[in-house]
């Protein structure tokens, strides 16, 4: 069964008045964590799309890159999509209950995180409204303020990419410090981590870019330091 067949089986669970939270509330259980997190990026990345004011293109074909969507997965996918869109509820409140549902999974939230600075950056540019929305996302999940620097490094171009920003690591650490971070970094994303812990396959391959960024911060100080 495939995870949009199981997305459909969520939403065709809501009754009349209810809107995607209730599915929130619902998806709590290990086994529905894929499905879980597969609608919190595109339900939250609809709200994040009001935000600036204008669904692009771009913005449409980076949630086709992040999840793979089949052409005859598409109405499940646009069902999200405009229930989050139509939806009274605030991001806030989505953002609250996505939290409690992966609550003690900070790297599901980081995830989740990333997969909304990709739908943010599709049109190749981070509107401030943007830039706010992510913002309070990420304080609502817990997240610290050098995680999400981290985040913002890798993705917005006008951010300066410095390496230990994207290590997570303070400006004057050690190599020592910088060689754990990375080693770390490496661990916790590898494919079968992240699988593990519960992502679609889909998202998994954000990982790739992901890697690639650790890795060059990674050579940037160690060749320094050489």
């Amino acid at each position: 069964m495939s995870i949009w067949t199981r997305i459909t089986e969520a939403l065709s669970a809501l009754t009349s008045g209810e809107g995607l939270a209730a599915v929130f509330d619902r998806l709590r259980s290990p086994p529905e964590r894929s499905v879980a997190f597969t609608i919190a990026v595109i339900a939250l990345g609809a709200k994040m799309a009001k935000a600036d004011g204008l669904v692009t293109r771009d913005e449409v074909t980076a949630f086709r890159e992040v999840f793979q969507i089949a052409e005859g997965d598409t109405d499940g996918a646009a069902r999200v999509f405009n229930l989050a869109r139509q939806d009274v509820a605030g991001y806030d409140d989505y953002a609250k209950r996505i939290a409690t549902m992966f609550q003690g999974q900070p790297d599901m939230l980081s995830d989740l995180m990333e997969g909304l600075f990709h739908i943010a950056m599709a049109d190749g540019k981070y509107h401030p409204n943007e830039d706010a929305f992510l913002e309070d996302v990420a304080r609502i999940f817990g997240m610290s303020d050098n995680d999400f620097a981290s985040l913002k490094a890798r993705f917005v171009p006008d951010t300066s990419p410095l390496p230990h920003t994207v290590l997570g690591i303070a400006p004057n650490a050690t190599l020592e410090e910088a060689r754990v971070a990375w080693r770390k970094l490496v661990r916790d994303n590898h494919p079968d981590a992240l699988i593990a812990r519960g992502l679609p396959e889909e998202a998994v391959r954000m990982a790739e870019k992901r890697m690639i960024d650790i890795n060059r911060a990674w050579e940037t100080l160690s060749g320094k330091a050489a």
